[in-house]
């Protein structure tokens, strides 16, 4: 499609202002899904943090003991 000037391009023939208007809704769209992401990221990488870096824990603390499982025998009568 040729356009004469660039007006004539902005009007589209009438349709400009739906057809720009839709590009920027989808431009604002896409910027926020892009801005909620990198906060979201962010959050989770400091929740992580948080949780390996807990207080109180040293190196001198006594390791926890592994966790032991106990066969049980079921009787079905």
């Amino acid at each position: 499609m040729a356009f004469d000037s660039f007006s004539a391009f902005i009007a589209m023939e009438g349709h400009g202002p739906y057809v720009w208007a839709c590009y920027a809704v989808f431009v604002v769209l896409v910027a926020g899904t892009m801005f909620w992401s990198a906060k979201r990221h962010q959050n989770v990488c400091q929740m992580c943090k948080r949780s390996f870096e807990q207080p109180g824990s040293s190196s001198q603390e006594k390791p926890k003991a592994p966790a032991t499982f106990t066969r049980v025998e079921v009787s079905q009568d």
